[in-house]
């Protein structure tokens, strides 16, 4: 029973995070970016703070963890929302989840720049090398029809904008004595601030405003954003690392089969090469350093790397 909970919760939580792209494209038929993605974030830090408050959990104090939190808010919330949401003007949805798919790499790129205590060994450096050069297949500069295009880049970019925060929030945000949902709740809060600042670039357009886009745009605060948020944070707490991580390789299988399912978007097969040479590399990067073959269970002193489980579109 217990078996079967976990594969449930890990099933919802793919399906939440990986249709993300999916409700994203759809919700800016009606919507422009900026206004996407503070009705994201503004419906998940609703959902998350009325969790928080439902299990007696405060938001947290001081100005110091809230100094940390505005900076974790903008590199995890803010700006990459808004990267994946201006880049899948022009990029296909399943696309846009298999390049979220390099998150992992770029920790293991943040790590070392900022401090942080990781060992790059040669299994490392492979699971890197190999991660990129997926990247550069997917973009297939080489081709005409490559998909090398500013949008395509925004979406990378987002990833990378993951890397550091996730980084950041393993060296700054663990151990302050706070719950995780409460963490949570206050840094989506400070992301729709953020959003409501951006709102000149483009928020006052006029809304064409669709039943499926509003669908599309709750489900992705609501489901997507607040409560795949806490679903991982539940799935973190019973079965660890390991179980949480394997959500970050069914995510772009689970994007990729929505685009080319429901939104008529082609299943180029060097896209999808380029996708398991992506997730060949992000294994890589996974395994212990001093057992290679065996996935890392425990943080321990690579908290970094650890938080690579946590990785949400």
């Amino acid at each position: 029973m217990g078996e079967t909970k976990t594969l449930l919760r890990i099933g919802a939580l793919a399906l939440m995070w990986g249709s993300s792209f999916f409700w994203i494209k759809l919700g800016l038929g009606a919507f422009t970016p900026v206004q996407l993605v503070l009705a994201r974030v503004a419906l998940g830090a609703a959902v998350l703070i009325g969790l928080c408050y439902l299990g007696r959990d405060r938001l947290p104090s001081g100005r110091r963890i809230w100094g940390h939190l505005a900076v974790a808010a903008f590199f995890h919330n803010a700006l990459p929302f808004l990267l994946f949401a201006w880049g899948e003007l022009t990029v296909d949805s399943g696309i846009t989840g298999v390049l979220n798919s390099t998150t992992p790499l770029w920790v293991l790129v943040a790590a070392p720049m900022m401090g942080a205590r990781t060992k790059m060994t040669a299994v490392r450096v492979t699971g890197l090398v190999v991660g990129l050069a997926g990247i550069l297949l997917i973009f297939a500069p080489w081709e005409a029809s490559g998909l090398l295009s500013w949008g395509a880049l925004a979406c990378l970019a987002a990833a990378a904008s993951y890397g550091f925060a996730f980084v950041y929030e393993g060296k700054y945000l663990t151990g302050t004595g706070d719950s995780p949902m409460s963490l949570a709740g206050g840094q989506m809060l400070l992301a729709t601030g953020f959003l409501v600042l951006a709102m000149p670039m483009g928020g006052f357009e006029p809304v064409h405003l669709s039943t499926g886009a509003i669908v599309a745009v709750v489900i992705l605060g609501i489901g997507s954003t607040g409560i795949a948020f806490a679903l991982n944070y539940q799935l973190l707490a019973s079965e660890g690392a390991v179980a949480a991580s394997i959500v970050g390789y069914l995510l772009p299988v689970v994007s990729v089969l929505l685009g080319a399912v429901f939104l008529a978007e082609p299943l180029n097969p060097r896209v999808i090469a380029g996708m398991v040479v992506v997730l060949g590399g992000v294994a890589l990067t996974r395994l212990r350093p001093r057992e290679q073959g065996t996935f890392a269970t425990t943080p321990q002193v690579e908290r970094p790397l650890a938080a690579v489980d946590k990785v949400a579109p």
